[in-house]
């Protein structure tokens, strides 16, 4: 009897996606660019398998538990064993929101979890199929892939959704502005040829330029009660500093107080600071491990890939590790 790669039993090898500057046109990868809308939720691969339905992470934490709704959902309208990447999503009202979503990735304990569901209930939004049955798929192209996979979910309901795709690369820039307002963050572009290579970033992404995540590198005040987060990203192997921001509210201080994590005598940066870029007293910080990964507001005064303006917290990104942080130029 056939069987699947253990990387489809879960957790599930996903796909990744290289961050560029512009949209590409429609005949820049093999077979023509297809266009999809990039989510602001959490990466899913999703195993469905003799009824039985789990949610695994980009990172391999099983996360059915987490969001009961989806995983009924799925249970209840597909009836054949497939694999599916996709996002988790959480709307609020017509626009989309991290915030929530967070809340629910949050809290472990069963009570909190049957309280925020019907709260702050989620959607699965589906955009690839890697298995059929007993059949990796990942192999074929892109449409025959699509193909199956509006299939699967043609009778679907919410709070299932299939991801839109175009081919056309003036509908793609129009949604970019049509879908800002719902908080969708850009486009996600793939190859209408390409097969499903799991850890390969063969698709392209492009962001709305309005914020750019960054790796906490060390904060100024403590760590118990952070005030100011210094702020990097990669060249090469080195992490350099690339901005800090603004006094950090109330809240954000205290929910980044218990992530921190003091670093090591190996970490690059000095002891202190210019309170400002290249001039004034100095500013003593605290060094912590590069490990976290949070979302920034910058405006668009660059020099070297430095912001020189101080930078605004969004959010923590959770999600998201300090490799799938855009890296300055060698």
């Amino acid at each position: 009897m056939a069987t699947l790669a253990g990387d489809l039993l879960g957790p599930v090898g996903l796909a990744l996606a290289q961050a560029v500057e512009q949209l590409p046109g429609e005949r820049a990868l093999p077979g023509g660019c297809r266009y999809e809308l990039k989510w602001d939720g959490y990466r899913v691969g999703v195993v469905c398998r003799g009824g039985d339905v789990r949610l695994w992470s980009r990172n391999g934490n099983d996360l059915s538990a987490k969001f009961p709704d989806v995983q009924a959902a799925l249970a209840e309208q597909i009836d054949a064993d497939c694999v599916l990447d996709g996002e988790l999503v959480v709307w609020t009202g017509e626009r989309l929101d991290f915030d929530a979503l967070q809340q629910r990735m949050a809290n472990t304990a069963a009570t909190v979890r049957r309280r925020l569901a019907p709260a702050h209930p989620a959607s699965f939004v589906a955009f690839d199929i890697l298995a059929v049955g007993t059949v990796d798929v990942r192999p074929l192209r892109w449409t025959a892939r699509r193909s199956r996979l509006e299939s699967l979910a043609e009778s679907w309901t919410p709070p299932l959704q299939l991801s839109p795709v175009t081919a056309e690369v003036d509908e793609a820039k129009e949604w970019l502005d049509a879908f800002k307002a719902s908080g969708v963050e850009g486009l996600v572009v793939k190859g209408a040829s390409s097969r499903y290579l799991p850890g390969r970033r063969e698709w392209l992404k492009v962001k709305q330029r309005d914020t750019v995540e960054a790796i906490v590198g060390a904060v100024t005040g403590s760590l118990r009660h952070p005030e100011v987060l210094i702020v990097g990203r990669y060249r090469g192997k080195e992490l350099e500093v690339i901005g800090r921001t603004v006094k950090l509210k109330t809240d954000q201080a205290a929910a980044l107080a218990g992530l921190l994590k003091p670093a090591g005598a190996r970490h690059p940066w000095p002891d202190q600071i210019s309170t400002h870029w290249g001039k004034g007293s100095k500013t003593p910080i605290v060094k912590v491990q590069p490990k976290i990964v949070v979302e920034v507001a910058a405006d668009a005064a660059l020099q070297a890939g430095h912001y020189r303006h101080p930078l605004r917290l969004v959010r923590h990104r959770g999600d998201l590790e300090p490799a799938d942080v855009e890296t300055l130029p060698s």
